[in-house]
């Protein structure tokens, strides 16, 4: 009875950490996405009257059914590496099949999947900007001259949250459930409260008016859903997310508690408008009584910074993940949280987003503006999620009818090009910004892995063969004299020698006693387990002190080498490594820009601007510093 009790315990908890983290996105989309479609200043405006909003509300109902529910809570998060899911999940599993079968497809699809990721940093610029905006542009709801403050104050509200990022979300996150299961049950409340002044709102809930206005009125239904996609935005988060608290949790907390809050509120909002047409102002907040819209102002404020945050940390797991599998360089990633390994904090990504979202909000003025941007990154991912899933289901399902498969890879595909198509209608009113951001991530990702390929081949060349080295060595004891003490050699592979060995033996004409040549790898899944954290080789003679030892490491944990090596059993390790003494020596690549093949003369300038970024050897392996040494070489790309 007890261990039953503690397991409902920890589900409920995960739950209500899941509410304060994954649905934030999506939780807030009420507060502008019913006005956005009816706006005036939208390019292909939606004429607000009681048949355009039946089926409105419906589309928006039926979105959220089809592509949350469905693509994301019922299909894509049965599709998770190792327990985690989301863009960088698909590309790890897409990974291991072109290993095993290096088609032409399987590259494309790879690359769909980069850019998907690349669409994401392009959302979670955007996303705090639109987020806290239509928050504060409540305040106008209690005073139209709070008009002129609105871009002040949410500048601040911003500024403030990206400042505390470098704390860590480990001890404000225990707030954030709490504050959302209040959010959710307020914007139910208001729902039915509208619902209850209206209740023919009630027949939007058929799939019927979704349909008659799709095709009864396509030249406006097909606009319409250029806003009605914002009614899905975060749909992304129940997935990417899925790591961190299982899909069960996920899934119970959106079905019982947030998809009918936000079913609710929509509806609620629906019939605020039938009732009077000229709430299109702020229909979201009209549907508190006068005396509660401070307080609505406050709490949708602080949904949205939890939203925001959400994103935030999302862009700073996709980054270090990114990293981690050789599409970015290599970042200082800091661990905020002990208990909770996906909890960090990226310091060059927030100052980053922190920029580029301030722009937006200075540039754009008002959440309305700003959603014309803000469609084209939610469902170009959304669409990459679903051509990844069901390419990689129908490999992993084997038995699932094919029919069953395609029959659904169509519908869902339909839909969610229908999005992409109009978004693409208002390129020019802002959906290139998304793109843009995207396609500027996706070459700068594509180029780090091309530049990472080339060096590597040349690297190989001017290192040589570890084997041979070695051998060599042993053959000619008089090359190096041998040193008291304990070497540790960091090396990108097993098959080739590190270049700070080679020269302090043709150089220095000495070698350590004991020399342990070190390579990480870092694994296309969460977590190494301890019993498969090592492979050790002992480079053909097991007594002559020199060993090469592989660490791995999965894409979520910290390479922290020297705490590795602490748990390596002294049997493997040809006797006891002396760690507390160990030097440890790092060869050091100079990059030059040169005219050899392989890549445009541009790319190689943008890897070689890149790779300045790159974060120090010794913190990113958490080597001690008074005891490392740096040893360089030039190579040409």
């Amino acid at each position: 009875m007890s261990t039953r009790r503690d397991v409902g315990t920890l589900r409920f908890a995960l739950i209500i950490g899941a509410l304060g983290v994954v649905f934030g996105d999506i939780g807030t989309s009420p507060i502008y996405t019913l006005q956005t479609v009816f706006s005036p200043t939208d390019p292909h405006p939606v004429p607000l009257n009681t048949t355009n909003l039946y089926g409105v509300v419906s589309l928006i109902v039926w979105s959220i059914v089809l592509i949350v529910t469905v693509t994301y809570v019922l299909l894509a998060m049965r599709m998770d590496n190792h327990g985690e899911g989301g863009i960088m999940a698909l590309l790890t599993l897409l990974r291991r099949w072109a290993r095993a079968s290096r088609t032409r497809a399987i590259s494309i699809l790879a690359g769909l999947a980069v850019l998907g990721a690349a669409l994401f940093l392009g959302d979670s610029m955007i996303t705090p900007a639109i987020s806290v905006l239509s928050a504060v542009e409540g305040l106008k709801t209690i005073n139209p001259g709070f008009g002129d403050v609105v871009v002040p104050i949410t500048a601040v509200i911003l500024i403030v949250l990206f400042l505390v990022q470098k704390y860590g979300s480990a001890v404000v996150g225990r707030l954030f459930g709490p504050v959302m299961v209040l959010w959710f049950v307020a914007v139910g409340a208001l729902g039915i409260l509208g619902i209850a002044h209206e209740p023919g709102i009630l027949r939007a809930l058929s799939p019927t008016y979704a349909i008659e206005f799709m095709f009864g009125h396509f030249h406006i239904a097909f606009f319409s859903l250029g806003a009605v996609v914002l009614s899905v935005t975060g749909a992304e988060a129940l997935y990417a997310d899925m790591g961190h608290f299982g899909r069960r949790p996920i899934t119970l907390g959106w079905l019982f508690l947030v998809f009918p809050a936000v079913l609710l509120s929509y509806l609620g909002q629906g019939a605020l408008l039938l009732q009077n047409h000229a709430n299109l102002s702020a229909p979201f907040f009209l549907l508190a009584p006068g005396w509660g819209r401070i307080g609505l102002v406050i709490l949708a404020t602080a949904a949205t910074v939890i939203a925001s945050q959400a994103v935030i940390s999302g862009a700073f797991s996709v980054a270090a993940q990114a990293a981690s599998l050789g599409y970015l360089p290599r970042l200082r990633v800091q661990h905020t949280s002990t208990s909770a390994a996906g909890q960090i904090y990226v310091p060059w990504m927030n100052w980053l987003l922190m920029v580029s979202v301030l722009v937006l909000v200075f540039a754009f003025r008002s959440s309305a503006a700003l959603a014309f941007a803000y469609g084209m990154a939610v469902t170009g991912t959304i669409t990459i999620t679903t051509i990844l899933f069901f390419y990689l289901a129908r490999r992993r399902w084997v038995k699932t009818p094919a029919w069953l498969l395609w029959s659904g890879a169509v519908i869902l595909l339909v839909i969610d090009l229908l999005f992409v198509a109009v978004n693409l209608t208002k390129f020019v009113h802002g959906a290139w910004l998304p793109l843009a951001i995207g396609l500027a991530a996706f070459t700068i990702m594509t180029t780090w892995q091309r530049g990472r390929q080339l060096i590597t081949e040349r690297r190989t060349g001017a290192e040589g063969s570890l084997l041979d080295f070695v051998s060599h060595l042993r053959d000619n004891p008089d090359l190096a004299a041998q040193v008291p003490g304990t070497a540790i050699f960091l090396n990108p592979g097993s098959e080739t020698t590190p270049l700070a060995l080679r020269a302090n033996v043709e150089h220095n004409h000495v070698r350590h006693e004991r020399v342990a040549i070190v390579s990480v790898e870092t694994e296309t899944v969460p977590r190494v387990p301890r019993n498969k954290r090592f492979i050790v080789d002992d480079l053909g003679d097991p007594t002559d002190g020199i060993i090469h030892i592989t660490i791995r490491f999965g894409y979520t944990e910290r390479p922290n080498v020297p705490r590795a090596l602490g748990t390596l059993s002294p049997k493997l390790s040809e006797g006891r490594l002396d760690l507390a003494h160990a030097t440890y020596f790092l060869s050091k690549i100079e990059l030059r820009q040169g005219d050899g093949p392989g890549m445009a003369a541009w790319r190689k300038r943008l890897f070689l601007a890149a790779s300045h970024i790159t974060t120090d050897a010794s913190d990113h392996f958490g080597l001690p510093r008074n005891r490392v040494i740096v040893m360089g070489s030039q190579i040409e790309l």
